[in-house]
């Protein structure tokens, strides 16, 4: 199937997604979640296609700026897709799936130079896999960051507004928060780790801007982690902390890729 016949197809089914997730939590309609889910499944379906495509280039991965950034959203969504069918996460739909929408559109329409990782490359392989999937992980925790804080405004100045009304009770909020924030950690102290083991040198000149970001972020979430567990810290001052280490960790993966690729055209 054409790469532009699937990208079409992303598209539209990611856009009804999203549009049938905002009329009903809006209360426009009434809608099971199941048809929200398997409408962005078989999204995820035509995603999968299109990223097959446009990252396996002659026997390599090609993992440049916005490709990566398509792996991502599809990790994103995927991931939701799973965890929203045990826990409450429907909300986060109304990110995910316009933000995969971007992806798809920026990877069919820029060019950048190509960064290709060799598939017997095991080792840089599963780091890059850890890494995108904590970076997954941390984008959702920045969305449902985002909810809690502006669930906990409202609550607090009584404004009875869609928001209220349509998310969990603010503690599920919280914990959820909190899941995505004690996988995302795990998942990056193995990436980290495993950086260390199979990249030659973590703080090589075109490396060392993503480490030193990547390790001061880790420090920011396990911070507010065991200010959770000391402190029993909650709402707003989590919320600023997850989104101060996401900002921190969004640095570390493409502000050096952005400026390498986009700036200077050369692999990140």
């Amino acid at each position: 199937m054409g790469t532009l016949i699937l990208a079409v197809t992303t598209l539209f089914l990611y856009s009804i997604g999203t549009t049938l997730q905002a009329l009903s939590f809006r209360g426009r309609i009434s809608i099971s979640k199941s048809v929200v889910t398997v409408i962005g499944g078989l999204g995820l379906v035509a995603h999968t296609l299109l990223l097959w495509q446009i990252l396996l280039v002659d026997g390599a991965v090609n993992l440049g700026f916005f490709q990566s950034s398509l792996l991502i959203s599809w990790l994103v969504v995927a991931l939701l897709l799973a965890m929203n069918l045990t826990r409450p996460l429907d909300s986060l739909f109304l990110g995910a799936y316009p933000l995969a929408c971007l992806t798809v559109v920026f990877a069919l329409m820029t060019h950048t130079p190509p960064r290709f990782i060799e598939r017997d490359e095991w080792g840089v392989l599963s780091h890059i896999a850890l890494s995108v999937t904590a970076y997954s992980l941390f984008t959702l925790a920045a969305g449902q960051a985002l909810l809690v804080y502006l669930q906990n405004r409202q609550l607090k100045h009584n404004y009875n507004s869609p928001l209220v009304r349509n998310l969990p009770p603010l503690q599920t909020m919280e914990s959820l928060l909190f899941e995505l924030l004690w996988a995302g950690v795990i998942l990056l102290v193995l990436a980290i780790v495993t950086g260390a083991i199979f990249v030659s040198d973590l703080f090589a000149q075109d490396l060392a801007h993503k480490t030193v970001f990547s390790l001061i972020s880790l420090v920011v979430f396990s911070a507010l982690l065991v200010g959770r567990q000391i402190q029993g810290w909650r709402g707003i001052t989590a919320s600023r902390w997850t989104l101060a280490g996401c900002v921190l960790l969004m640095i570390a993966y493409y502000g050096s890729k952005f400026v390498l690729e986009l700036v200077f055209h050369r692999a990140g």
